[in-house]
């Protein structure tokens, strides 16, 4: 601390390089954030979140300003970190990675690789606008499907022929009487191919179940 306050040229510049660090570090968690904001696909995300990633970027940045050539303290504030826990699990693998995104920023900085930190900054922000903008990787989500049909019509591979013909998989998952015994309900899981359309689907059923009730529901999906 003491070397930290001299204004002597040592003291003063490490001062100065801390604080710009800190700043440097700021400015690119906000970059960070906006992006996290642009490329978020749920219902709303968490302003806590938002500013956590900010605080935490700024904050690391110091630390490692203070462990850098001192192992002893590191493993004392690790130790220290090993103890803190998020009051709300994270639920949704891309919020943990903007998390370790925002610490690697924070750490880049905090060893002074301004530059290094600026560049990974823009890199890992236009990897994952790029994700983004071209849905990379999705797939069709697990809906439920629940069918009514008469007692008459009643057999297990009633819909066996347009579930293999319109999904990538199917699951019975149960069968339960209806309307005092003369109806079946069938309910599946099922993950419909990219190509079928909810509409198209529930019409081929209803060709086959005497135009009865069709439901057709998606999981629904924690942020």
């Amino acid at each position: 601390m003491n070397e930290l306050l001299t204004f002597g040229s040592a003291g003063e510049q490490t001062l100065w390089m801390s604080f710009l660090a800190m700043i440097a570090a700021t400015g690119l968690s906000l970059i960070i954030t906006k992006v996290y904001q642009i490329t978020f696909t749920g219902e709303h995300y968490s302003q806590s979140f938002v500013h956590t990633i900010v605080m935490m970027s700024v904050v690391v940045s110091v630390v490692m300003n203070v462990v850098s050539g001192n192992a002893g303290v590191a493993f004392g504030l690790f130790a220290v970190f090993s103890l803190i826990r998020f009051r709300s699990a994270v639920t949704d693998a891309k919020d943990i990675a903007y998390i370790f995104f925002g610490l690697c920023v924070g750490m880049t900085c905090g060893l002074f690789q301004i530059d290094l930190a600026i560049m990974l900054t823009v890199m890992a922000s236009l990897v994952f606008y790029l994700l983004y903008k071209f849905d990379y990787g999705k797939g069709r989500d697990t809906q439920v499907l629940k069918v009514t049909v008469p007692e008459n019509l009643n057999h297990e591979n009633l819909f066996d022929d347009i579930l293999v013909a319109h999904t990538n998989s199917y699951v019975l998952r149960q069968v339960e009487t209806t309307n005092l015994g003369t109806m079946i309900r069938y309910t599946f899981d099922i993950r419909c191919k990219n190509e079928t359309k909810d509409k198209d689907l529930l019409d081929f059923i209803r060709e086959r179940n005497a135009n009865l009730q069709v439901s057709l529901s998606y999981l629904q999906k924690k942020y």
